[in-house]
């Protein structure tokens, strides 16, 4: 029984394909500008990487922004479900899930089974998503992937005042045209945007194993800062946190077809 999950995120495309028991293949890729031509090349990309065609899915699940817009899901689920599932496929000890993807960031309670006990999340406020961290290594001229490894040579961070993003930078450019060093600026906004999310998580109580996944979550400098704003180590799972919401709706696939036998 071979099944896949499709997670159409406002910037990412990402698909999963499991059998059984592991995971056959997984691929991420940026969104292009239709959904449903996003949905079909990761998934092209995915049934190439896995060695099997279209029709050996026997089921498949989308879920995201965009998941009404996957034309050959069977059927879809919320993103908030998916990434408890996910979370949970590797260790089954999490029970909070922190997301933080490109236009917004969750929070999410769990039970034992990957049930959603509560969630919160905000999509309001690009400050408390990976988009604020996009316009500031934009500001300081620095590729995305590179903050991570900049901020761990910090040595003072920079105390970030601002929480809308266009006075944040603002506030960067003048930090920059004052000779502060780009590893205390990233410190510092990796700061400001962990303690954003941390109380975002907090107003729904903390648990003891929580996952942090989506796209920020790959920025070893954003791991170490939610940990400290969090006051908790966060359990990895040792898979691409990029993928959980697909992982997620795959198992929910795997789960229709066990219901239906």
């Amino acid at each position: 029984m071979i099944v896949a999950g499709c997670d159409l995120g406002s910037l990412t495309a990402k698909a999963v394909i499991l059998d059984e028991n592991n995971i056959l293949a997984s691929q991420i890729i940026q969104d292009a500008p239709e959904p449903e031509t996003s949905a079909r090349q990761v998934m092209d990309l995915a049934l190439k990487q896995a060695g099997v065609l279209v029709d050996s899915i026997a089921y498949c699940v989308g879920t995201g922004y965009g998941r009404n817009q996957i034309p050959f899901a069977d059927a879809v689920e919320s993103e908030i479900s998916c990434h408890g599932k996910g979370a949970q496929w590797k260790d089954a000890s999490i029970r909070m899930v922190i997301d933080i993807g490109g236009q917004d960031a969750k929070a999410i309670r769990l039970d034992a089974h990957g049930n959603v006990i509560r969630y919160i999340y905000n999509d309001k406020c690009a400050s408390g998503t990976g988009r604020f961290l996009e316009v500031m290594a934009d500001a300081l001229g620095i590729g995305i992937e590179e903050m991570g490894r900049v901020s761990q040579t910090s040595k003072s961070p920079v105390t970030i005042s601002n929480q809308c993003v266009i006075f944040a930078e603002t506030e960067i450019i003048s930090l920059v045209n004052e000779g502060t060093s780009p590893p205390d600026i990233i410190s510092g906004l990796h700061r400001a945007l962990a303690h954003r999310v941390a109380a975002l998580a907090k107003s729904i109580e903390l648990e003891e194993h929580i996952a942090f996944t989506g796209g920020v979550a790959k920025n070893p400098g954003m791991v170490a800062a939610l940990e400290a704003a969090l006051g908790r180590n966060l359990t990895k799972t040792g898979l691409d946190p990029q993928i959980n919401g697909a992982l997620g709706a795959a198992l929910v696939a795997r789960k229709a077809l066990q219901d239906r036998s």
